[in-house]
């Protein structure tokens, strides 16, 4: 037997030291989630994806009484840029959360069954997704979706 450490590496940022290339893709997942509709648990998430075309999408948490009809900010605006530009790569997505009156002051990050379909969506144009998660105290940049999803499955494994 053998113990073992598997290291994600990321930047972390502080907000006064956000790259300015970042700032629109910041500022629309703000946006994002500031129109979620999130009536039952008040916790708002945006997200907002820049394609290879320069086109940025953006999506929020869309949530049903019957929990789990809702859908995640991130499968939104993914499933939407999947749908209308299907031959056209996610370069990078950033995310942000809104709840009780203010963004969270630590990054935010996506749920598992997300990270699923962020990895399927890298996997699926063979180029690695950045991922930029907002707290309004400092922000983490990941250099690729896999990095979220360590011991990920993938269409590999089938």
């Amino acid at each position: 037997m053998r113990s073992l450490n598997w290291e994600i590496p990321y930047t972390e940022y502080l907000t006064s030291e956000i790259p300015a290339e970042y700032l629109p893709l910041i500022e629309e997942a703000k946006k994002q989630a500031m129109n979620a509709y999130a009536v039952y648990s008040n916790f708002h998430v945006g997200a907002a994806l820049l394609l290879e075309n320069g086109k940025i999408i953006g999506g929020n948490n869309q949530e049903n009484s019957a929990y789990p009809s809702g859908l995640c900010a991130e499968r939104t605006a993914v499933f939407y840029a999947n749908s209308q530009y299907p031959d056209v790569a996610v370069k990078t997505i950033a995310i942000a959360a809104y709840t009780n009156g203010e963004y969270l002051k630590d990054p935010i990050t996506p749920c598992g069954g997300c990270r699923q379909v962020l990895l399927e969506t890298e996997t699926r144009y063979g180029k690695n997704m950045k991922v930029i998660l907002y707290g309004t105290d400092k922000i983490y940049v990941l250099d690729n979706v896999r990095q979220l999803l360590p011991f990920s499955f993938d269409k590999e494994r089938l």
